[in-house]
């Protein structure tokens, strides 16, 4: 029987703080993060590969509307 590890809560300033799914046009990788409202500056948190690594990153940060792809 497969353990499930516990997801961490952290939080983020809403009102600084964007959900954004940076993708790469040319291979496709995905890397779920930050971006600064005000400088524009993108802060990387964990790689996409699946839908499974996409829920685990909403439900660690507690994200509930939809996320923006930057490319």
């Amino acid at each position: 029987m497969k353990d499930k590890k516990k997801i961490q809560s952290k939080s983020y300033d809403a009102t600084i703080k964007q959900p954004i799914i940076r993708a790469s046009i040319c291979n496709g990788e995905q890397v779920a993060g930050f971006k600064d409202v005000r400088t524009g500056e993108f802060e990387e948190i964990m790689l996409i590969r699946n839908v499974d690594d996409l829920d685990k990153f909403r439900k660690m940060y507690g994200i509930t509307e939809e996320i923006k792809k930057m490319y």
